[in-house]
């Protein structure tokens, strides 16, 4: 089992899966994505003969990585003094 994460839709028809641990690209139809997945879904996969055989939506670690990122967002704006540009 594999771990996936849904980087972007494209035309609204194809989702680009992105594999870190074989550092590679799956193209699916959109139709192929679990219920409840949005870009930025984490999947437990399960690839054979180099496709996709199953995809799972993996809420958990979804969750978790939303968070962090939202987290991180928080602290960045906090730190933030504004910008370095001024308005003319």
């Amino acid at each position: 089992m594999m771990k996936g994460y849904l980087d972007r839709i494209e035309e609204n028809k194809f989702a680009v899966i992105l594999v870190d641990e074989i550092n590679k690209e799956f193209i699916v139809p959109k139709e192929q994505l679990p219920e409840g997945s949005t870009e930025n879904s984490y999947f437990d996969l399960t690839i054979e003969n180099d496709k996709i055989s199953s995809i799972k939506l993996n809420s958990q670690k979804t969750y978790s990585e939303k968070h962090k990122v939202e987290d991180l967002m928080g602290k960045l704006r906090a730190n933030s003094n504004g910008s370095k540009f001024k308005k003319k």
